[in-house]
C-alpha cells in the first residue's frame, strides 16, 4: 500500500509530535532534578556574554594603529623593511 503526499505528511506531524512531547517530558523531568540548572544560562546571557570578554579600542588606541599602519606602509611602498 502507498501513501499519498498528504496522508505521508500527516503521519509524518503527527510521529514528529509525538516525539516533542516525549523530548518535552525528558526536559521537564531533568529540570526537575536540577533546578538551577536553568538558572545559570539565564545569568551568563544576561552578563553580557555575547561580547565574550572583548572591549573596544580607546580613540587613542586607533589613532596609534593607525600611525603605525601608516608607517608600515609607507616603508612597504618605499621598499624598505
Amino acid at each position: 500500500m502507498t501513501l499519498s503526499r498528504p496522508q505521508l505528511l500527516k503521519l509524518a506531524r503527527a510521529g514528529a509530535e509525538a516525539r516533542l512531547a516525549e523530548l518535552q517530558a525528558e526536559i521537564d523531568a531533568i529540570r526537575r532534578s536540577f533546578p538551577d540548572l536553568g538558572r545559570a544560562k539565564a545569568a551568563a546571557t544576561s552578563a553580557g556574554a555575547s561580547r565574550t570578554g572583548r572591549r573596544g579600542w580607546s580613540p587613542a588606541q586607533r589613532k596609534a594603529a593607525a600611525d603605525r599602519m601608516k608607517k608600515y606602509w609607507a616603508a612597504k611602498k618605499t621598499g624598505k623593511k
